[in-house]
C-alpha cells in the first residue's frame, strides 16, 4: 500500500511538473517568438494598412511598420490573411501572433486580447455612390437603405450602435473591400468603413471614383493597436520599439507616405 501511495505520488508531481512548464510556455510568448524567429502577422487586404502592389508585393503601412517592429524585436514578420471573424480563435490557437491590421481597440476586444499602445486615430464613415450625394446626406436618411460592413468590424458595431443605421437593412460582407463592390454596383445604399480605408480607396483617382465619403457623418471615434495573446509578454518589448521608431521619425516617415500623418497619434 506503502509503494503504492509513493507511485501515485510521484506521478501526480510529474504530471505538476509537466503542467506547470507548460503553462510557464504558453505564458512567455517573448521567448516562444524570439525562440522561433518568427512574428506571425494575421492581416486581411486593407488599403493603406496591408495591400499588394502592381508588383504583387505586400506593402502598407501596418506592413512597413510591422517590418520595423520585427527589425528592432530581431524577428522576421511573417505575414498570413486571416478571416477577421474569426481573429481572436486564430490568435488563442498560436496560428498567430498578433492581429495588426488596423485593429480597434475596444473594450469587448481587452476581454479577449492585450493591446500594444494605440498608434492610429481612426473614424467610421459611411460610403455612398456620388449619385445619391442628395438622397443621402445623415444617419436619418440612411434608416431605410439596404447598409454593408465587415463582419465583426468597428463599422458593424457602429451600425448596430446608430438609432437612424439600426433601423436599416444590414449585410454583412467578409472584407471592407467587398463592402465598397457592394456600393459600387449598387446592390447596396450605403457601406460603413475605416476612415483610413475609405481615404485610400474612394474618390478622384481611385478605383472607386464613383464614390464619396458623406461629409459630416462621423461615427465612432476609434483607435487602431496591436493585438496581442492577453497573457503575452511581447506587450513590453513591443511598445519599447514603437515609442523608438516615434522618437527617430521612422514612423512619422511610413504615415506620410501613406498619407496618415494626420492620423498618427504621435503626431498629435
Amino acid at each position: 500500500m506503502k509503494r503504492t501511495f509513493t507511485i501515485l505520488m510521484a506521478v501526480l508531481l510529474m504530471a505538476s511538473l509537466l503542467l506547470t512548464g507548460c503553462g510557464k510556455k504558453n505564458a512567455d510568448d517573448y521567448e516562444y517568438i524570439t525562440d522561433k524567429g518568427t512574428l506571425t502577422i494575421g492581416i486581411t487586404i486593407y488599403e493603406p494598412m496591408n495591400y499588394y502592389d502592381e508588383n504583387g508585393d505586400l506593402i502598407g503601412f501596418d506592413t512597413e511598420f510591422a517590418e520595423a517592429v520585427c527589425a528592432e524585436l530581431g524577428v522576421e514578420p511573417e505575414f498570413i490573411e486571416i478571416n477577421w471573424d474569426t481573429k481572436e480563435i486564430e490568435l488563442e490557437a498560436k496560428d498567430i501572433d498578433c492581429i495588426w491590421n488596423g485593429l480597434t481597440v475596444t473594450e469587448e476586444r481587452k476581454e479577449n486580447m492585450l493591446f500594444s499602445d494605440s498608434y492610429i486615430k481612426n473614424m467610421q464613415v459611411i460610403v455612398i455612390n456620388k449619385a445619391n450625394a442628395d438622397v443621402y446626406t445623415d444617419t436619418a436618411s440612411l434608416a431605410g437603405a439596404t447598409l454593408v460592413a465587415e463582419v465583426s468590424s468597428a463599422g458593424e458595431t457602429a451600425i448596430a450602435d446608430d438609432e437612424n443605421l439600426s433601423q436599416a437593412e444590414y449585410i454583412a460582407m467578409p472584407k471592407q473591400t467587398d463592402a465598397l463592390l457592394e456600393v459600387l454596383s449598387g446592390t447596396a445604399d450605403a457601406a460603413v468603413l475605416d476612415y483610413t480605408l475609405a481615404k485610400a480607396m474612394v474618390g478622384e483617382g481611385t478605383d472607386y471614383e464613383d464614390l464619396m465619403i458623406i461629409p459630416n457623418a462621423e461615427l465612432a471615434v476609434e483607435e487602431y493597436a496591436i493585438g496581442l495573446r492577453l497573457d503575452s509578454t511581447m506587450a513590453g518589448p513591443i511598445n519599447e520599439a514603437i515609442a523608438k521608431l516615434a522618437e527617430d521619425g521612422t514612423l512619422a516617415a511610413i504615415a506620410e507616405k501613406y498619407g496618415l500623418s494626420d492620423s498618427l497619434i504621435f503626431n498629435q
